[in-house]
């Protein structure tokens, strides 16, 4: 939902209120406090004018004042998501109780917009934004993949002009990626360590922090030594030594460095994550189906829990080191969803060691000191009154924090934002329930291929796909080839893959929609089902809904002999098919040639 039709939602229902009402003081008598640091019995907190008038108020209630039961539940200050990408959705982790995000990459117009509106008092419905705008990467790089064209750094020698340029934009920070792929990802282009000492230096020199993207523990002590004033993901990988998780921490301090594991979009690389998010109705209630299509998404197509043991041990040395350790989603990636997903992390960090006091000091005053945000992720006496109350005690119990009573974000209430939501997300699927699916051909089959068309019975047919839309160079051929005995007509899908993208990819879609990627509800079927051979090969199936950034993926293997092969929906990972784009068959994204062949394509119930 964007702001202007939220704010229309909102007039619609009366609660676009006038600014004096809305400042009025509010009282939240009888309440657990989590200051931001350690928690306290019983208090009561009056908040004013968007700050924090008095953190253990115990004088007569203000005249006008509203007051709220605090009884059985806790204040926290508003949460803080250490590591997104908010390109969007701004309104949405505020449903969530996150009135403040650390934006690790984003589009340099809307941060220096979202900058503008908060100078001015004018960001009362969206979270607040503190941004590196565009990362530090190398061209061909991590963070180039996405369709839009950032500068690159290649020289040591030119890395205070680039600093220097990203401060003139708006940066807040600087972000520098060192990243060389692994862990089922192509190998990438990075920075080398002479590059990331120089951008680390240039930023320190303007006064900036400079924190760094590794995903190796050697990337991770040498730049820890280069001097980065925090790491924004852990590492995956399998359990190290104890003395190595420990001498990693104690670098860590020693260095005075701060960690932010993300825990989240690891799981989804490993691909263990689990919906319990949206298992619990409060919290899916605010999603609708495309933002529950991306929570669902994972980057890892089978599960490796293996992957998480080496974040965990480094985790738990960290805390035992007193090692700075901030909760963030990296939401904006499949698997995570902006606000929401900050309550798995804290979950994941008490998982790995953390207490839940200090989960939620991870969330509030932790990041605050560390990226130096202000007055914010406190409960005390002018501080910003961006507060979370929530039923029950999230300083014994973590899972406290989902259960949401209300939000305020500059000390008005977001509950009314909170309810027009639900009521659109629940309008939304009675409108889907009541639709019908699109009526399927008797034996399910969508591949009507000839050398005259590359027909489908509905939709706008099947034509080539290539990842030249995220700047990568592959190639794809789609050639009809002679009729089989049952009278199908194989297509035979050939080319190279380029060594350019980490994701690279080329092959055929089928476009169920009228117009190409237009949605289609396939739910009528629970799987697809083909005959393929070729190279020997391994290749994809995909599958991509409406909203969600990535497809789904399941692997088959093209060999010399024809073979029938079948994949249930299910097997791609966070993809309605109630909300279906596309159903792809693709080579990457190992480089090289490629050449399989598929027929007798078909959607089938089982």
């Amino acid at each position: 939902m964007n702001i202007t039709s939220l704010k229309a939602v909102l007039a619609a229902a009366g609660f676009l209120l006038s600014g004096a009402a809305l400042a009025a003081a509010t009282l939240v008598q009888d309440v657990r406090v989590f200051d931001g640091k350690s928690a306290h019995a019983r208090r009561s907190v009056l908040f004013e004018d968007g700050v924090v008038v008095d953190a253990d108020f115990r004088g007569p209630v203000p005249a006008g004042a509203r007051m709220v039961d605090g009884a059985g539940r806790s204040l926290l200050p508003g949460l803080i998501d250490a590591h997104t990408h908010a390109f969007r959705d701004q309104e949405l982790p505020l449903m969530f109780g996150v009135t403040t995000q650390v934006d690790m990459f984003t589009g340099v117009p809307l941060m220096q917009e979202m900058q503008a509106a908060m100078k001015a008092g004018k960001n009362k419905t969206r979270a607040d934004m503190f941004s590196a705008g565009t990362l530090v990467t190398a061209p061909g790089g991590h963070g180039t993949q996405f369709g839009m064209a950032i500068p690159t750094l290649t020289r040591a020698e030119d890395a205070q002009a680039f600093v220097d340029a990203r401060i003139a934009e708006g940066s807040d920070f600087i972000k520098i990626v060192m990243e060389a792929g692994g862990h089922g990802m192509r190998k990438l282009d990075t920075l080398d360590l002479p590059t990331v000492k120089a951008v680390i230096a240039a930023a320190h020199r303007r006064g900036k922090l400079a924190v760094v993207h590794v995903s190796t523990e050697q990337d991770a002590r040498a730049v820890l030594e280069a001097g980065a004033d925090g790491l924004v993901h852990l590492f995956p990988g399998a359990a190290v030594p104890q003395a190595r998780a420990d001498s990693l921490a104690a670098l860590a301090r020693e260095k005075g460095a701060f960690v932010i594991p993300t825990f989240t979009v690891l799981e989804s690389v490993a691909g263990t994550h689990e919906d319990d998010l949206l298992r619990h109705p409060q919290l899916a209630s605010l999603l609708d189906g495309e933002a529950q299509g991306q929570l669902k998404a994972r980057y890892g197509a089978t599960a490796r829990p293996a992957l998480l043991e080496a974040p965990r041990m480094v985790t738990a040395a960290l805390r035992r080191a007193g090692v700075p350790v901030l909760a963030g989603s990296d939401a904006g990636n499949p698997g995570t969803q902006y606000g929401v997903s900050l309550h798995r992390e804290l979950a994941a960090l008490v998982e790995a060691g953390l207490s839940p006091l200090d989960a939620l000091a991870s969330a509030t005053s932790v990041p605050a000191k560390a990226f130096k945000l202000g007055q914010r992720g406190c409960i005390a006496k002018g501080c910003k009154a961006d507060l979370l109350l929530v039923e029950g005690d999230p300083t014994r119990d973590i899972m406290a924090t989902r259960r949401i009573v209300e939000v305020w974000k500059d000390g008005e209430s977001v509950n009314p934002m909170r309810e027009a939501r639900r009521r659109q997300v629940a309008q939304a699927a009675a409108g889907k329930s009541g639709g019908k699916p699109l009526a399927l051909p008797a034996d399910g089959r969508i591949s009507q291929f000839s050398e005259a068309k590359l027909g489908s019975p509905f939709g706008s047919g099947w034509m080539p796909t290539v990842d030249a839309i995220a700047g990568g160079r592959s190639t794809t051929t789609l050639a009809a080839q002679p009729a089989l005995g049952d009278g199908q007509v194989p297509l035979a899908i050939s080319g190279t893959i380029s060594p350019d993208l980490p994701y690279a990819w080329a092959g055929a879609a089928f476009m169920p929609g009228e117009r190409p990627m237009q949605a289609a509800d396939l739910s009528a079927a629970r799987l697809v089902r083909f005959k393929v051979r070729g190279d020997g090969g391994s290749y994809r199936a995909m599958m991509m809904s409406q909203g969600v950034p990535m497809p789904g993926y399941a692997f088959f293997t093209a060999g010399p002999e024809w073979t029938e092969v079948s994949i249930p929906f299910s097997a791609f990972r966070g993809v309605d098919p109630a909300r279906a784009t596309m159903i792809g068959f693709a080579a990457g994204p190992k480089a090289g040639p490629y050449r399989f062949e598929i027929a007798d394509v078909r959607l089938l119930e089982r």
